[in-house]
């Protein structure tokens, strides 16, 4: 894929996973069958998903000063990305912890850090690199005020937006009509029924998230809303098209973390390239799959050829 780059407004941390048979109880300690440390969070993820794509990748990804910064370059080097979206701040560097279970369910905790000492000054010193973009995303382990900038500087250039609000928090008015793509999975869809004075039991029902929820959601300025459903697959509402269904991809899972990073960027990724929304949709499916038949999240993104054998077969 050439023209112009992705730009991502992301994250990064070091990541520390556990595979167990079960999430603990309560002052419970269990023997965990794995545990993995690597680079990670969702900016980089993204990232990392975009560039496996073949889009060129460009963006900001704060660390800290303190020794878990040196994570950094060697996995971006690794991943093919450019050192300069690194920016170093004072403090510590992003870190979480999750566990996954037998069945490729996942919990996690993320203290974001130095994620979220990134400004708006960060982001204007970038301004041009975002105005020129094919696309500028975002997620929520950074703070909101680098996101609003950023999106302002793209909506007023006709650069579309893709905002990822993981983990949860509320989306504030200025920043969802600057949004021009949505993806939610379906926690966030009940917060945003909430927040919306909807009610949050049956939001994520496809149809009544296609009478509710998304028309509502549209209306304050997405052109796109789409609810990802786990292996479920996902369901997409647009401002000028019909509803469209993607089937999950029937895959043994035995890792679910990243997925969502995977099918956010495909998604991303395959639009900013042209292609109709359910193909995007169906490549974005079976990113995410993929992704979660591997342990781990840097290694199990899948590759453009990869998504290809299992989307089009």
């Amino acid at each position: 894929m050439a023209g112009k780059p992705i730009f991502v407004l992301g994250s990064f941390v070091v990541a520390c996973s556990a595979k167990v048979a079960r999430f603990p109880r309560p002052g419970e300690s269990l023997a965990a069958e794995t545990v993995t440390i690597e680079p990670g969070g969702k900016g980089l993820n993204q990232a990392i998903m975009a560039r496996r794509l073949g889009a060129a990748v460009d963006g900001l990804l704060a660390v800290g000063d303190d020794l878990a910064a040196a994570f950094a370059p060697p996995a971006l080097e690794r991943a093919e990305l450019p050192l300069s979206m690194l920016v170093r701040l004072a403090g510590h560097t992003g870190s979480g912890i999750g566990f996954t279970d037998a069945t490729g369910e996942t919990c996690l905790a993320v203290a974001s850090g130095a994620n979220l000492a990134l400004t708006a000054a960060h982001v204007k010193e970038r301004g041009q690199a975002i105005t020129e973009a094919a696309l500028v995303t975002a997620q929520f382990e950074i703070g909101d005020a680098p996101i609003a900038a950023a999106f302002q500087l793209a909506r007023q250039a006709g650069v579309p937006t893709l905002l990822n609000p993981s983990p949860y928090r509320a989306i504030p008015e200025a920043m969802l009509a600057q949004t021009s793509i949505l993806i939610v999975n379906e926690t966030e869809a009940r917060g945003l029924a909430v927040a919306l004075g909807l009610d949050r039991d049956g939001a994520t029902e496809p149809q009544r998230f296609a009478r509710e929820l998304g028309p509502a959601l549209l209306e304050r300025g997405p052109r796109l809303v789409v609810l990802t459903r786990g292996a479920a697959g996902a369901f997409a509402v647009a401002a000028d098209a019909p509803p469209a269904v993607q089937a999950g991809f029937p895959v043994e899972t035995v890792d679910s973390l990243g997925a969502g990073d995977a099918f956010a960027m495909t998604l991303g990724v395959r639009l900013a390239m042209g292609l109709p929304l359910p193909v995007a949709l169906r490549d974005a499916a079976a990113a995410g799959a993929l992704t979660t038949t591997r342990h781990g999240v840097f290694d199990a993104l899948p590759t453009a050829g990869a998504i290809a054998a299992i989307s089009r077969s």
